[in-house]
């Protein structure tokens, strides 16, 4: 595509192409878009809004924001979002929501749980089907290594997931992009790259799978992890799966 950098065209590329896969955008869509205020969903947000200029089907999108009632001295204030939404050129709303117990603190599940149902509210009221998140190829390659070390179960995040019974639908536009070219174009842009660091949130699971998997590709080269990862839930082969969790 004219006027677009390299990196650009690469993530272009790619989000064409999970949209074409999974079928993530249809003609009269109004998608919400979830951000963060970080790299992975302002580049979402950014790339939604090129695609929206030039794809065949015509849909609507806006955005949200969800504070919460703790955040740090990096927390991305709503003035800073409201510039950037403008200059994208995109309907926004933010909500505030309580997650602090009565000791002032809180876990990952309760906090991300009440930011979900906040972002459901929002995609209600603009009468939204879809719901938008900025997670990357690397986040669902960690999530699924994080589910089978962990939890002993093998999931992921899915590019398309359908909600209460098909009325709202969640789509990840950025499952084919790898969170290195996020950054290079987030520097490109000028996006804001760290968030808050929520001392109640330090995924150090999620951590050591991304330090495992760097690992892996240093000491088996040429091999993709990440994509391997990827694939290998669509690439399931039941006849060599025949064990029963009760007998283990």
């Amino acid at each position: 595509m004219r006027g677009l950098t390299k990196i650009e065209e690469k993530i272009n590329s790619k989000i064409g192409k999970a949209i074409a896969d999974y079928g993530l955008i249809n003609d009269k869509d109004k998608i919400l878009v979830a951000v963060s205020g970080g790299k992975d969903s302002l580049t979402l947000l950014s790339f939604l809004k090129k695609i929206q200029k030039w794809a065949p089907v015509k849909f609507e999108l806006f955005a949200a924001h969800i504070t919460t009632d703790f955040h740090c001295g990096s927390y991305v204030h709503s003035d800073t979002l409201s510039g950037l939404f403008a200059e994208i050129g995109v309907e926004y709303k933010f909500d505030h929501i309580k997650v602090l117990d009565e000791k002032g603190k809180t876990t990952c599940f309760w906090c991300s749980w009440n930011k979900r149902k906040a972002l459901f509210k929002i995609a209600q009221g603009f009468g939204c089907n879809k719901l938008a998140f900025g997670h990357h190829k690397d986040d669902i390659a960690e999530t699924m290594l994080m589910n089978l070390f962990c939890k002993g179960e093998i999931s992921t995040m899915n590019p398309y997931q359908e909600m209460f019974k098909g009325k709202l639908t969640i789509i990840r536009p950025l499952c084919y992009v790898e969170e290195n070219l996020i950054k290079e174009f987030s520097k490109e842009s000028g996006f804001l790259y760290q968030l808050c660091k929520c001392q109640f949130g330090r995924d150090s699971q999620r951590e050591y799978m991304k330090r495992l998997i760097k690992e892996i590709e240093k000491n088996i080269p040429g091999t993709n992890v990440k994509t391997n990862i990827f694939k290998s839930i669509a690439k399931i082969k039941k006849d060599y799966i025949g064990l029963k969790e009760e007998s283990l």
